[in-house]
């Protein structure tokens, strides 16, 4: 049965926008007079061109404001499922500067009684922790402050509301902030970018707002809401795989540097030319494939021209970037160029680290790379040297030289880095700007990094590559709406490599909201913060670990005599039977782990079930994985199917005794023993 989330009546909100622009729902101060939406009064039309593309109708309309300021608003409507999203852009084309602008904002009022606002928190403290709140006699706030979008909070959100409700995004990876407030029958949704901007705009100056997303639906219902959202995400917002428009499919990554024999920092200092060879000829006549290889950080040489040194405390991978070039100790001549040709004739891509937004030595940068010392900022009291790409030379100095690396060793993915928080480097350079330029840094910072990402996938395109970034940024810290038109998250956090518990906890709440993603690995190392941790691998955290990005970094294939090829050989095979479902609806059937004490960074409860369902509607068929938790006592777990209709009935086969289960009503699960995952095929009878 193939779900319709078509809404006629969500149409009409973007087809009354697009007849009277002063609909808009935003509101902005401009001299400090207020504007709602964009009236005619004050905004003369000057062009405007309507493109359609499948289902999908992009709208850019040019207005003159007051004779001062170009105002254009791009509005898309995706008729396929009632969503709505716009841009606005401000362009001052005379030879003057501007009166102030500021407090831009999105404005929605939503009727109908009961609200609640549901949602998920940020990555690092929060670690996706669900919320559901009411906004009644009480103002919900949640914000970026440090300029790490998804860090700390999520700017996305459902708004339950009488009868049905909306989901909602800010697409900007930058600081931001959204508001919820309510009577009980009328709810107010405001929302913005770049907090506290208060700027003027030089002659010739242009600065975009955020991308605003509503997307309202009809049933209210968590589930309905949840796959009408990851339908249109899937459908309408993931990149391509590459140039020529392929859908991106599930994949397998592998990051070999801990079977080297050499000391290993974080990344792949310890990786060179000599030793990834015998990993993949070892793996290669186990029958063990992937489609990625991940070379990680301290591939580069120092801008001092010399190696990274394993775990020097001054010398490392994080106190060498900024070069962009090769490290020629480890990987001299064409060597690096022969490996990526190496992975290509078996089938495999592969993947390369860079942080961008930092540099270090920045003396030697200037002295040997071409580097101009103003790029490089340092914010007294904070952690490393941003690197401003906000400024077009910089912007292209650095681009430049990423493309150069890809192009030159044909890298078919970019990995992106992101290990400081950019707000105060931001407030820096807007208080260099003199006054009312507050916000102005963010912008072009936030609008530069877009660009870099657009030419970047540009560039690996052009010689096969993916049509998509790793939006890694320390773990979370880039998952905005935007970003992930361009980018996709093999790594969702930093904090889901310590225990399954975790992983599973996170799968539980991060995979409503941004269907492809990634965990850290296959593994389960509690006492050890490494990304890269060896830990355990067995079959429970196999299959905790399935996901459309399925990573692994425990193989030791030549360093270790006892490896398991048969559970990685096992592990490969029934991921790729589950991963055509990993895209299609997602049902969690069990409450999020609850944190056992908040303040030791979200220890997680083991003492429950964890089960969750992927269904795809159209061929009736799905799986589900279904875990018995480390100290649970429970040998059993009550569940129903979410979205079996009166009078149907499902099977249930175990993929482990191939036992059938027949469902038309609620039933008990049972597992043996604590630690116990189970795999399920479900097909409707």
């Amino acid at each position: 049965m193939k779900r319709n989330y078509a809404n006629k009546s969500a149409d009409k909100f973007y087809e009354k926008i697009l007849v009277n622009p002063a609909k808009l729902p935003v509101k902005f101060v401009y001299d400090e007079t207020e504007y709602k939406g964009l009236d005619k009064k004050y905004f003369s039309l000057i062009s405007k061109s309507v493109e359609n593309v499948g289902e999908k109708q992009t709208a850019n309309l040019v207005f003159d404001f007051l004779s001062e300021l170009k105002v254009t608003l791009k509005i898309t409507h995706y008729y396929s499922h009632g969503v709505t999203e716009w841009t606005l852009f401000f362009k001052n084309d005379t030879e003057k500067s501007s009166k102030v602008l500021e407090n831009i904002y999105t404005e929605i009022n939503f009727s109908g009684s009961y609200p609640i606002v549901k949602g998920i928190l940020g990555d690092h403290i929060n670690q996706y922790r669900p919320y559901a709140f009411c906004p009644t006699n009480n103002v919900l706030e949640f914000s970026s402050i440090t300029g790490q979008t998804s860090h700390n909070n999520f700017p996305y959100f459902n708004v339950e509301h009488g009868e049905g409700g909306a989901m909602l995004a800010i697409g900007w990876a930058g600081t931001w902030n959204a508001r919820f407030y309510s009577d009980g029958k009328n709810t107010t949704y405001t929302a913005n970018a770049v907090n506290d901007m208060k700027l003027y705009l030089k002659p010739n100056e242009e600065i975009r707002t955020a991308l605003f997303v509503y997307a309202p639906y009809a049933q209210r219902d968590e589930h309905y809401a949840t796959n009408f959202w990851r339908d249109w995400f899937i459908k309408c917002n993931l990149p391509k795989d590459n140039a020529s428009g392929d859908e991106v499919k599930p994949f397998t990554t592998l990051f070999a540097a801990l079977d080297t024999g050499r000391p290993n920092s974080d990344g792949s200092i310890s990786e060179t030319y000599e030793t990834y060879k015998p990993t993949y000829e070892k793996l290669f006549s186990e029958d063990i494939h992937f489609d990625f290889r991940w070379l990680d950080a301290g591939w580069y040489i120092a801008p001092n021209q010399t190696s990274a040194i394993p775990f020097s405390k001054d010398h490392d991978w994080w106190h060498t970037v900024g070069t962009w070039e090769k490290d020629p100790n480890k990987w001299p001549d064409d060597t690096l160029l022969e490996s990526t040709e190496y992975f290509r004739q078996h089938d495999m891509r592969s993947l390369v680290w860079f942080e961008p937004e930092r540099v270090t030595d920045v003396d030697n940068l200037v002295k040997y790379y071409g580097y101009k010392k103003e790029w490089a900022i340092e914010v007294p009291n904070r952690i490393g040297i941003c690197n401003n790409i906000g400024d077009p030379e910089c912007l292209k100095w650095t681009t430049d030289r990423i493309t150069k690396f890809l192009r030159e060793n044909k890298f078919e993915m970019y990995r992106e880095d992101n290990n400081f928080k950019p707000k105060y480097l931001w407030e820096y350079l807007d208080s260099k700007e003199g006054e009312n330029r507050r916000g102005i840094t963010e912008i072009k910072n936030i609008t530069a990094h877009y660009k870099m990402w657009d030419d970047i996938i540009a560039c690996t395109t052009s010689y096969g590559g993916c049509a998509f970034v790793d939006s890694c940024a320390s773990g979370g810290g880039r998952n905005d709406l935007e970003s992930l038109r361009r980018g996709i998250p093999l790594l969702r956090s930093d904090s889901d490599r310590k225990t399954i518990a975790h992983r599973l906890s996170m799968s539980s709440s991060f995979n409503k909201w941004i269907p492809f993603n990634g965990a850290c690995s296959i593994g389960d190392n509690p006492s050890n913060t490494n990304a890269f941790a060896i830990g355990t691998t067995d079959k429970y955290t196999i299959r905790a670990s399935y996901l459309p990005v399925m990573h692994v970094s425990t193989l030791q294939p030549t360093q270790n005599p006892d490896t398991d090829f048969e559970l990685y050989r096992f592990a490969l095979s029934e991921w790729k039977k589950v991963s055509p479902y990993l895209l299609k609806e997602f049902y969690c059937l069990t409450p999020w782990h609850k944190e056992i004490d908040y303040t030791k960074h979200g220890e997680i409860d083991t003492t429950d079930y964890t089960v969750f369902v992927y269904f795809d509607p159209e061929e009736e068929k799905g799986v589900m994985l279904a875990f018995r938790e480390t100290e649970c006592t429970k040998n059993y777990y009550s569940l129903s199917l979410p979205f079996r209709n009166k009078g149907e009935t499902y099977n249930l086969t175990d993929e482990d005794t191939k036992e059938e289960i027949i469902v038309s009503g609620a039933i008990d699960l049972y597992f043996n023993e604590p630690r116990t995952a189970r795999l399920l095929w479900i097909r409707k009878a």
